[in-house]
């Protein structure tokens, strides 16, 4: 936007003062033009009113203009013969040309205006006397030099104008752009922030038009109100889920007694252990919301080996895996692979992911797990050879409490949107998509240290 507005209105600026300069430019050549050619004509009517009156005081005159301006005059009487020549020929073609013009008494054209870059002679000429009583003819040649000479400095003087007047508007473009448009960058750094989840952003727009900064005020009520909604939910969902621990263990006792030797009551033991992990769950979510929003308002050091906590997860799956049929295998990993990921955290996403695949790939699966490295970007991926899930399912599968209906195995539909709200919180990728081997495959794209 910048770029674009600052463009627009340099080209006006320019527009405007190329408008003003050129017929300023224009102007005044061709005022040079005209004096020029007034003060020689003015010569030529003051040289034929001598030869028609004084042709004495007419040689005197002509050697005195001539030794003073370098112009060259002819002066014929009304057969064309040369009465004086000074500085110029009566015989020169274009001379001729000229005499024969004004002994029949013809206009004389008007000289062509001159430029900065002109150059050569102008002729005047004018009869002796008027009507049927022409006596002679005056011709006089003029370098136009010196009034093209005149013309370049007040072409240099209107240049050098139009650039200052060019660099002004240059400056106040800059300015005006500068003053329109920070306060929208602003603005557009505000609304990033909030999107990546860094609560209470301000923006702090202290100049700009009224309207902006009025906006940039409700922008930071907004970030206000939308924090504390945040808040009050996460602190809703953590105290349900507290609260209702305590009423939840009280009947976990009671079914335990019930069910002590009698099968009938199973169904209820496994009701109760599957309410009791989704309420692990809102846990877990509740303080993978919390971090999120930590690790978005306050930049973090840490780190870990990515390799290492990959290796440690799989072999504390591995029995798990047995347990399900499914065969942990690692497809290719460097010696170590540092990332910009607190351990817990990395190790709770890995648990979330494996956890996932063990569940749903199904007897007889294999998992595939791998670490690569390109750039400054780290990929963990976990894959299987399992039935997958349909196209359709697949963006719904980081929901929130959403769980396919392909599979009935135990869970509370919260792990993978918890292992994506940690792995984005530190600017991180959490893709999930169809494998190569035909199942789901899990993609976790962190940024290398």
């Amino acid at each position: 936007m910048r770029r674009r507005l600052m463009l627009v209105l340099l080209v006006f600026a320019v527009a405007a003062v190329t408008a003003f300069a050129v017929p300023l430019l224009l102007a005044t050549a061709a005022n040079r033009t005209q004096r020029f050619a007034q003060s020689r004509t003015a010569d030529v009517a003051r040289f034929a009113t001598l030869a028609g009156e004084d042709r004495a005081h007419l040689v005197s005159e002509v050697d005195a203009h001539v030794g003073l301006y370098g112009d060259g005059v002819v002066v014929v009487d009304a057969r064309g013969r040369p009465l004086v020549e000074a500085g110029l020929r009566a015989g020169d073609e274009r001379v001729a040309a000229a005499v024969d013009a004004a002994l029949r008494n013809q206009p004389q054209p008007a000289p062509e205006e001159l430029r900065p870059w002109s150059a050569g002679t102008a002729l005047f000429s004018q009869p002796v006397g008027s009507g049927p009583s022409v006596s002679g003819a005056v011709v006089l040649r003029s370098a136009v030099e010196p009034a093209v000479a005149d013309i370049r400095v007040q072409w240099t003087v209107i240049a050098l104008g139009a650039l200052a007047a060019t660099g002004a508007c240059v400056l106040l473009v800059l300015r005006l752009t500068r003053w329109l448009v920070r306060p929208v960058e602003q603005l557009g750094a505000g609304v990033h922030a909030v999107a990546e989840g860094r609560e209470r952003t301000h923006v702090d727009v202290v100049a700009g038009p009224p309207e902006l900064r009025g906006l940039a005020e409700e922008f930071n009520q907004m970030s206000d109100a939308l924090a504390e909604s945040a808040s009050r939910q996460r602190r809703l969902v953590a105290d349900a889920s507290h609260q209702l621990r305590n009423p939840l263990a009280a009947l976990r006792l009671r079914i335990d007694t019930l069910a002590a030797g009698d099968p009938t009551h199973d169904p209820m033991v496994a009701e109760l252990e599957r309410l009791e992990a989704l309420l692990d769950g809102m846990l877990a979510l509740a303080s993978a919301d919390s971090t999120a929003t930590d690790l978005a308002t306050a930049s973090t050091g840490a780190s870990c080996d990515a390799v290492a906590v990959l290796v440690e997860r799989a072999e504390a799956w591995h029995e798990a895996a047995e347990r399900a049929g499914v065969t942990l295998v690692c497809a290719g990993a460097p010696p170590d692979m540092p990332v910009r990921q607190a351990e817990s955290e990395l190790a709770q996403v890995v648990d979330v992911v494996l956890d996932n695949a063990i569940k749903y790939a199904g007897r007889g699966a294999t998992v595939h797990w791998r670490a690569t490295r390109d750039g400054d970007l780290a990929e963990l991926t976990v894959d299987d050879d399992g039935p997958g899930v349909p196209t359709e399912e697949l963006p719904l599968l980081t929901e929130r409490f959403w769980r396919g209906r392909t599979n009935d195995a135990p869970g509370s539909g919260l792990g993978l949107a918890i292992a994506d709200r940690l792995t984005t919180a530190h600017g991180g990728r959490f893709a999930v998509g169809p494998g190569e081997r035909g199942g789901l495959a899990v993609r976790i794209t962190l940024a290398a240290s």
